[in-house]
């Protein structure tokens, strides 16, 4: 059975990917700047755009095959090409940083610092297509979708960014992102070329920088598992507030029911930073003296007997004038009587002239007996 691709055909292309040459660092300069503009402008569009041109998984996946291969040289040569890349982004973007120097950053920004076993599944499904696509051409075609899957430009774009403010904690899990991205690629660049190439199937032991990769990798599942349990842990947290919301949301509109036609529940946000925590319920009335504080205590104690925690509760009246004129009511519809049905006369055949009328004969005159 045929390899998908020659041995020699593959070093040849992986050579020229792990080149450092003028369009490598072009392409680079232009992701980092664009990357870095939409972190700062918080547009996760204008992120996307900049991993479309995004070159580095090209010496990523170029590592995969020297490391089975044995090739220090060509080892060498991608890392090297992609450390100067990730040194242009973090300079670039810590040089935006400095001079935006915006106070507070988007949830593009914040939503790259805390990572977990997540994104180490991505990044190694999309190492694996990419060394898939260079394998087979003609099955994938084009590297753009598996560059915005790994996304590799951005995490460093947002290490730079909190370096600049020096904002320490939150670069370092940037920098983890950044690590799971890189040894998710190598590795699962790695699996691929050994599943679908028989002569680097037995490589893949003897390689001990195969091995360190892999090792590698494995070793990030320590804090990246952190990262998805208190991600996990947090998403539960959200859900049980969530139902605590809709019940006492729930309760407080039957409760304003015994407060008559003249009081409607318009909003409630529950402040959960307080002990206890306080329930705030905005409610439009039409008479100024609703609700009173005895009843918005008697909603409050009905609220604490049904839930596991105290709250306290906070009303908002909002007072509303109902103005109109008085007007006269309609008057009772007349009924409408169904018209009768109409029989239409029956026609005389065409052309058949109805006979004249005979009158009757005249009565024989009396004979006098």
């Amino acid at each position: 059975m045929a390899e998908p691709t020659s041995l020699a055909s593959l070093e040849a292309g992986f050579e020229r990917e792990a080149r450092l040459d003028q369009s490598y660092v072009v392409l680079t300069v232009a992701a980092s700047l664009i990357a870095t503009l939409g972190l700062l402008a918080d547009s996760a569009a204008v992120v996307i755009g900049a991993m479309l041109i995004a070159p580095w998984i090209l010496p990523l996946r170029s590592a995969s095959f020297a490391i089975l291969e044995g090739r220090l040289a060509l080892v060498g040569r991608a890392l090297l090409t992609l450390a100067v890349g990730v040194g242009i982004t973090v300079l670039t973007s810590a040089a935006l940083g400095w001079v935006a120097n915006l106070p507070v950053l988007g949830d593009e920004v914040l939503g790259r610092t805390t990572p977990n076993l997540l994104d180490l599944g991505i990044a190694l499904v999309a190492g694996s297509i990419a060394t898939y696509g260079r394998l087979k051409p003609e099955a994938v075609s084009s590297v753009a979708g598996t560059a915005i899957a790994v996304a590799l430009v951005p995490p460093v774009c947002v290490l730079g960014l909190l370096l600049s403010l020096q904002q320490w904690e939150p670069a370092r899990g940037a920098a983890l992102l950044f690590a799971a991205n890189l040894l998710g690629i190598l590795s699962g660049g790695l699996l691929t070329l050994v599943a679908t190439q028989a002569s680097l199937r037995q490589q893949l032991f003897r390689s001990q920088m195969g091995l360190v990769s892999l090792l590698l990798t494995g070793l990030l599942l320590i804090p990246l598992t952190g990262g998805f349990v208190t991600l996990l842990g947090q998403a539960q947290q959200r859900q049980a507030l969530q139902e605590v919301e809709r019940a006492i949301t729930e309760s407080l509109r039957q409760r304003t029911i015994t407060l008559g036609r003249d009081s409607e529940l318009t909003d409630v946000k529950i402040d959960w930073t307080q002990n206890p925590p306080l329930i705030k319920a905005a409610v439009r009335v039409s008479r100024p003296n609703l609700p009173t504080p005895k009843q918005v205590a008697a909603v409050q104690d009905f609220i604490n007997k049904t839930q596991k925690f105290r709250y306290r509760l906070l009303v908002q009246r909002v007072s509303i004038d109902v103005i109109g004129p008085e007007t006269e009511p309609n008057p009772e519809p007349t009924p409408v009587e169904e018209p009768q049905e109409v029989v239409p006369e029956k026609a005389e055949p065409a052309g058949i002239t109805p006979a004249p009328a005979v009158a009757p004969p005249p009565a024989a005159p009396a004979v006098p007996g």
